[in-house]
């Protein structure tokens, strides 16, 4: 039986390419747009992820996630520092700006202003040079894929200059920090160096970045800092949270990435459905002359559905397997789409959204097969 349902699929090559297609591109489509929104929402946070060392960010209190800054004053550092449970606290600033290489290349780049001793809040993931190299006189460190940008095809190197509001900035190292969301440039500088860098008012303050205790859950140290300064205290993880949460409940991209992904499925639907009832259709003599040899229709339920599995698996491991290769060849880690990946998960998710898809098209078309006469054979 197996092999016969085989012969009876490949019969139609025209049709088992039809269906096969419709299911790979289903796949690909909602895989790829899954994966995509799942990697820029990933990116609204890496800023957060980056600053390894401390658990605890603190803000004003009007501030709900990580791209919007309402600088707070400098004595507010001092009274986070002497809140029971932390260990230390440190001041960030974070402002976007334009800046300019001599050759007059200019792109709009994130700056992100480390404690001038400590350097807490920079990345640790370093291409060229290392943290420590922040204290030269003007230095900033820059990202690898920034660096490509502003002097595309050079080999990476430091001892580079930029222009940032008239003031120098010499590039004395390269990092391999996380891709931003909202520019394509990182660079990291001492705090004094970005206040100098950026026109700021009174209040120049723009995070917290503190730690808590060993002992203790820096979601309560967090609520403590709350309660005895009224400033917006989180931990990293829920700080992380609420950023991803506040693009997804107030802007457009969810609802513009599920729109792709829906109208994947009704079209890779609508292929399949209609190419798969054409199959059937064409081939109910067959199914006719199985009921007259005495087949009984689980038997041929049975070869239906090996049937459709045989085309969702090759669709889906088609399209699965162009949607990895985009990720594997297009997302690299120096292109501008970096830490975009195809995860495990939304792999499975696809292959269980896929197997519905075929099982609704398959139970669809054997209405018709339930219902065929064994005579259609003899008036055939």
């Amino acid at each position: 039986m197996p092999i016969l349902a085989l012969k009876i699929l490949f019969g139609d090559r025209g049709k088992l390419l039809g269906l096969v297609f419709g299911v790979a591109f289903a796949t690909l489509l909602v895989a790829q747009q899954s994966a995509m929104f799942v990697g820029l929402m990933t990116r609204s946070q890496n800023i957060i992820a980056d600053a390894q060392d401390a658990d605890i960010w603190v803000m004003d209190p009007s501030v709900e996630y990580l791209d919007l800054v309402r600088p707070m004053r400098d004595g507010d550092l001092h009274r986070v520092r002497g809140v029971p449970g932390v260990v230390w606290a440190a001041p960030l600033f974070k402002a976007t700006a334009p800046v300019k290489t001599p050759e007059g290349r200019t792109k709009n780049a994130l700056i992100l202003g480390v404690e001038d001793t400590t350097l807490i809040g920079a990345t640790q993931r370093f291409v060229i040079g290392s943290v420590a190299d922040l204290q030269r006189p003007d230095a900033i460190a820059i990202d690898r894929v920034g660096f490509m940008q502003l002097w595309p095809g050079e080999p990476l190197a430091v001892g580079r200059t930029l222009e940032l509001n008239d003031r120098r900035a010499v590039v004395t190292a390269i990092t391999d920090a996380a891709a931003a969301f909202s520019a394509q440039v990182i660079i990291y500088a001492r705090y004094s160096q970005a206040l100098s860098y950026l026109p700021t008012g009174r209040n120049q303050l723009s995070f917290v970045l503190a730690k808590a205790a060993r002992d203790l859950e820096p979601t309560n140290v967090a609520l403590a800092i709350t309660d005895q300064t009224g400033l917006r205290a989180h931990s990293s993880e829920e700080f992380s949270r609420r950023t991803v949460q506040y693009y997804i409940r107030s802007t457009g991209i969810p609802m513009s990435f599920i729109t792709t992904i829906l109208l994947g499925m009704l079209v890779g639907s609508a292929i399949v459905g209609l190419t798969f009832s054409m199959f059937v259709s064409d081939n109910l003599p067959q199914y006719a002359m199985l009921k007259v040899i005495g087949v009984t229709d689980f038997r041929i339920t049975a070869l239906v559905l090996l049937q459709a599995a045989v085309v969702g698996t090759t669709g889906y491991a088609i399209g699965i397997g162009l949607a990895a290769a985009f990720f594997e060849f297009v997302c690299t880690p120096t292109s501008a789409l970096r830490g975009f990946i195809l995860p495990w998960w939304i792999a499975a998710g696809v292959a269980g959204a896929v197997s519905v898809l075929i099982l609704l098209s398959t139970l669809a078309s054997l209405r018709r097969v339930f219902a065929v006469e064994p005579a259609v054979i003899f008036r055939s």
